[in-house]
């Protein structure tokens, strides 16, 4: 038992090097069919191993059967979590995102003043871009108090937008 306690172990130890080291230790591989699309990417190596041994060992101290049977529930077990995990990291490689957000994505968007912006002068907004609240210079036609809801109705530079108080 020892030994498949030893194999999933190894197995664990394999796949936090493979993420700690994150590539370093893939060229190892890429003379051995590395490049087959990820099937002998490491993490799918050290879910094979550490399924191989934890199985084998689960198997040989509960049902008391020989090494042989054990080690073939393991390597079932090893191939079903290696096939998983393979998919696993193809659907996360093909997973592509979305395209970055631009500036040109402000327009028509809502936001508050955050330094009062004077009659054609700069003061500051807080908007909101993909989800996060990024500080703009901010100028408008008139003038605007701290606090107040403001609609993006062009963008000037990366940095600046006009805006116009919000009509409620």
């Amino acid at each position: 038992m020892v030994w498949f306690l030893g194999l999933g172990i190894g197995g664990l130890v394999l796949l936090v090097l493979s993420l700690v080291f994150d590539g370093v230790l893939e060229g190892v591989l890429d003379g051995l069919g590395g490049g087959l699309d990820g099937v002998l990417s490491l993490p799918v190596i050290a879910g094979f191993v550490s399924a191989l041994g934890f199985t084998g060992a689960i198997v040989l101290g509960t049902t008391g059967t020989g090494a042989g049977a054990a080690a073939g529930a393991g390597v079932v077990t090893g191939v079903g979590v290696a096939w998983l995990t393979w998919r696993f990291s193809r659907a996360l490689m093909r997973d592509g995102s979305a395209p970055a957000p631009r500036g040109e994505d402000l327009t028509g968007t809502s936001g508050a003043v955050v330094t009062g912006i004077p009659a054609g002068g700069y003061g500051e907004v807080l908007l909101h871009l993909a989800g996060q609240p990024v500080k703009y210079a901010a100028k408008a036609d008139v003038p605007v108090a701290r606090g107040t809801d403001v609609w993006v109705e062009s963008v000037l530079s990366p940095t600046s937008v006009t805006v116009r108080p919000v009509e409620r």
